[in-house]
C-alpha cells in the first residue's frame, strides 16, 4: 500500500496541514541528487550542512528559512560585459538549483559561509526553557501530622 488518501484526512482534520504536505513530499518519489551534500552532528544539539558548490560564487547562492523549511538556491550569474565562451566539455555541473530541507521544530540557522567550493550551513536547536523537561518537587507531609478521620455508619 503505497497510496494514501491524503486529501480525505484533510476534511476530518485541524491544524496537521504541514504533516500532510510533509507527508505528500516525501511520497513523491522525486528525489534529488544535485548537487550533492553532508549533513554533520557537531554538537548535541549542533549540526552542520555542507553542500557541494564548485564553481558558484556567494553572490550565485542564497538561503531561504520559512517556517521549518531551509532552502538553498543556486544560479550562475553572468558578470556584466562577460562574453560567453565555446564549451568543449563541461565536466563541472553549473546549473542551477534548489535544494529543500525540512528542520525539526526549534531549530535555527546560525550562519553559513562558503569555502573551497563548499557552502557550509550551521545549525543549532535551541528548545525554550518552557518546553524542557522539568522536576516536579514532591510535597510529602510527615507521618506524624496524617489523620484519619472515619465516620460512624448511621
Amino acid at each position: 500500500m503505497r497510496q494514501y488518501d491524503l486529501p480525505s484526512l484533510y476534511r476530518s482534520t485541524i491544524g496537521f496541514d504541514r504533516l500532510f504536505s510533509m507527508l505528500e513530499q516525501v511520497s513523491g518519489g522525486e528525489t534529488q541528487s544535485y548537487p550533492p551534500y553532508n549533513i554533520e552532528r557537531v554538537d548535541e544539539n549542533a549540526y552542520r550542512l555542507t553542500v557541494a558548490a564548485a564553481g558558484f560564487s556567494a553572490d550565485d547562492l542564497s538561503i531561504e528559512v520559512k517556517e521549518n523549511a531551509l532552502t538553498l538556491f543556486g544560479e550562475k550569474k553572468v558578470a556584466d560585459g562577460e562574453l560567453p565562451t565555446e564549451m568543449v566539455y563541461r565536466g563541472i555541473a553549473a546549473r542551477a538549483f534548489e535544494r529543500r530541507f525540512q528542520l525539526a521544530d526549534f531549530v535555527q540557522v546560525t550562519g553559513a559561509s562558503l569555502e573551497n567550493g563548499l557552502l557550509h550551513v550551521d545549525l543549532v536547536r535551541e528548545i525554550p526553557e518552557a518546553k524542557k523537561p522539568r522536576l516536579i518537587p514532591i510535597n510529602a507531609r510527615p507521618a506524624n501530622d496524617q489523620k484519619i478521620e472515619a465516620k460512624k455508619a448511621a
